[in-house]
């Protein structure tokens, strides 16, 4: 148990609760430091293959940044390198990370649900990037996951204004997974990870890997061509032979994610 989080193992499953529902999760620079610290452990640790990030309470995913601590003249150094919530700026992660959003996701906290790769949302979470209305701009990834995700137009109508946009109208943007019933999103989240953890680790690596730093190259040509290390991890891993003999043997296969 940390100090402004928890996390919980469940097999090759970590589930990280952001733990400040008195803030409405949202962070300071000592809590963006130690979720830091611990998806450096999720990421370290061969046995874990799929996380989970959600927070605490029913109101609140996250708040974004502790807006409340920064005006109290705090100390405001110490932010990781890994970026807000220890994820926005974690550039190296491929492992699968899944955002369970219940209630509020504004400014940063729709920034590290951005930073996931699948948002499951209850029917009461909300979404923004308000950092307009208090004179400040998205720069935790927002400006720059949002448009990739839902396209120009669509996401400069919530960059330019701040606006609310509730789990629904997320879904058909296209920025959400899935919307569930209130109190669901960690049950639909864990289903989501239990369908991930089915298929070959270094499989998804892989593809995670390919499908964010292809954006890094001009077209498709150059992203093809390109050499990405976690492909050349799953053509030498052990999980290579054994998903075609499972096939032939008409069994489950067993990964090893290696």
């Amino acid at each position: 148990m940390g100090q402004y989080c928890t996390t919980e193992r469940d097999g090759h499953l970590l589930i990280v609760t952001i733990n400040r529902p008195e803030r409405m999760n949202a962070l300071h620079p000592p809590a963006n430091a130690e979720l830091a610290q611990v998806f450096d452990e999720f990421a370290a640790d061969p046995e874990l293959w799929v996380a989970i990030v959600t927070g605490a309470g029913d109101r609140a995913f996250s708040a974004g940044n502790d807006l409340k601590y920064q005006a109290s003249g705090a100390d405001m150094s110490g932010q990781p390198a890994a970026g807000f919530g220890g994820l926005t700026a974690r550039w190296d992660l491929n492992k699968p990370v899944i955002a369970a959003v219940n209630g509020v996701a504004m400014g940063g906290g729709f920034e590290i649900a951005l930073a996931c790769d699948l948002i499951i949302a209850a029917e009461n979470a909300v979404f923004a990037l308000p950092e307009v209305r208090v004179g400040l701009a998205a720069l935790a990834g927002g400006l720059l996951r949002l448009p990739r995700t839902i396209g120009t137009k669509r996401a400069m109508g919530m960059i330019l204004t701040g606006r609310h946009v509730p789990a629904a109208e997320g879904y058909e943007l296209g920025f959400v997974t899935e919307v569930v019933p209130e109190g669901q999103a960690v049950e639909a989240a864990r289903r989501w990870a239990a369908m991930i953890l089915e298929v070959s680790p270094m499989s998804v690596r892989a593809s995670k890997q390919v499908v964010y730093e292809s954006f890094e190259h001009g077209g498709i040509r150059a992203a093809t061509e390109a050499r990405y290390a976690a492909v050349d991890a799953m053509r030498r891993s052990e999980d290579l032979i054994e998903g075609p003999l499972a096939f032939s043997e008409k069994r489950k296969p067993n990964w090893k994610g290696r």
